[in-house]
């Protein structure tokens, strides 16, 4: 075999004869490093002849989930963990992905499985200590500190464990390929290694993905396309709050999100996270409104502040956290031509609490409303739920799955629910006193008579 030297893009995997100052794929400056790969010979075709057969035909052995006793874990999950899965769990540094993982090794040896956690970023010392730190208990999980996947693989062919961690995989290389730890083509085939060995062995797999500045996976895009299921682990690290949140997975939903909290003894589950993240809401307060999103299949109740002030600049100040800015901007437009509320010349900034990314359009119409109540000094009745998608024309338009969102606001002790008209008339709830409205003049009407 021929060796040779290509500059690969350590961000998408683009390679180039060459060494360029910006990747013509993605963009990125300064992202191609020089790497030695090998030619192969170019594989012949094999004369035995190749018959496809019919998907009626085809037998397969169906796996069964188990439960990792996490219930946030196993809900984004989709129920579970699936044998002989790859599941790769990327966020910031510090976020608790090495934490979580943890918990999850003691809560799987506790259905009779033992576990491999291999570290290639800690010593076994360091683990123990935090194992102390986390109360989790001397049960059947193995520590392993290497780098190679070489010398793992000799070791998993004498041992058999119930599955394997892996943290992380930026760390891991294979003696075959020349270049660095943590470089495009390293990454590919470590993945690509465990990937077969999980199919092979029907061991769910579990990784650690480093993330970029801008927030994704580190590494070529086709990692996350070689494993089964993507989480990203969310949060600030000021916040106590973490979301596990499901962006691929070829076995459940990819809508879905698991609430945890971060406290001294670890990461805990919160079961019930629309009480979590109104408990500290102050009633009364101008620019304060309670939506209900929908987070796969779980409705969410949530508190939106907005805050419209008098700008000292002749260009006013926009800003978003957890919503998204342009939708923002398309909702003050909205205010201004269709109601009449000019706030486009004031400083407005809008605030999820509690961390939480929300992106579905049905938390349009609760914006508006904290927007006016702030710009009015008019407090929204703290007994009140907004929520409902609204068009350029200024019309409310209807949302899906209604009747959950409205049951979760009565199961919290909310009275009104301000909701598309569109939506109003499939309601069954007689506990919440529901009133539909076309309009975003007739809801900002209702709210502020």
């Amino acid at each position: 075999m021929k060796l040779k030297s290509l500059f690969i893009c350590q961000a998408c995997g683009y390679s180039a004869p060459k060494w360029m100052g910006r990747c013509p794929d993605c963009n990125g400056w300064n992202t191609l490093a020089e790497e030695t790969v090998t030619a192969s010979p170019h594989t012949r075709i094999s004369d035995s002849e190749i018959i496809p057969l019919m998907l009626d035909e085809i037998e397969y052995e169906k796996g069964e989930r188990f439960l990792t006793g996490i219930g946030e874990f196993d809900r984004v999950l989709g129920g579970g963990v699936v044998p002989g899965s790859v599941v790769l769990i990327g966020g910031d540094p510090g976020i608790g992905k090495s934490t979580l993982l943890l918990q999850v090794a003691e809560r799987i040896t506790s259905g009779s499985r033992n576990v491999l956690y291999i570290s290639g970023e800690e010593s076994p010392s360091q683990i123990k200590i935090r194992s102390g730190r986390l109360n989790v208990s001397a049960k059947p999980i193995y520590i392993l500190s290497e780098t190679s996947i070489d010398d793992i693989l000799e070791h998993l062919q004498k041992t058999m464990y119930g599955a394997l961690i892996v943290d992380s995989i930026q760390t891991m290389f294979t003696s075959g390929i020349s270049s660095a730890p943590g470089s495009v083509s390293q990454v590919r085939e470590v993945a690509s290694i465990l990937m077969k060995y999980a199919k092979k062995n029907s061991i769910p797999v579990f990784i650690v993905g480093h993330v970029t500045k801008d927030g994704t996976i580190a590494g070529p895009r086709v990692l996350e396309h070689i494993v089964d299921t993507v989480l990203y682990f969310e949060g600030d690290r000021g916040h106590p709050y973490r979301i596990l949140r499901s962006v691929k997975n070829r076995f459940g939903s990819t809508h879905e999100i698991g609430v945890f909290e971060m406290r001294e003894g670890g990461l805990e589950e919160v079961v019930n996270p629309s009480s979590l993240f109104l408990s500290e809401r102050t009633a009364g307060s101008a620019g304060s409104v309670v939506v209900t999103s929908l987070e796969g299949s779980r409705p969410i109740l949530t508190e939106i502040q907005a805050l419209v002030s008098s700008s000292p600049f002749g260009i006013p100040k926009r800003g978003a956290i957890g919503v998204d800015y342009n939708r923002l901007l398309l909702l003050v437009g909205v205010l201004d031509k269709r109601v009449g509320i000019h706030i486009q010349g004031q400083d407005i900034f809008v605030n999820v609490v509690g961390g939480l990314e929300l992106s579905e359009p049905a938390i349009d119409l609760s914006i508006i409303a904290a927007l006016t109540s702030s710009f009015r000094e008019i407090p929204i009745d703290s007994s009140t739920v907004v929520f409902g998608e609204v068009g350029l024309a200024g019309e409310v338009r209807g949302v899906t799955s209604a009747e959950v969102r409205v049951k979760e606001a009565a199961k919290l002790g909310f009275k009104r629910c301000i909701i598309p008209e569109r939506n109003a008339n499939q309601i069954s709830v007689n506990t919440v006193e529901v009133i539909g409205v076309s309009t975003v003049k007739n809801a900002i009407d209702i709210m502020f008579h």
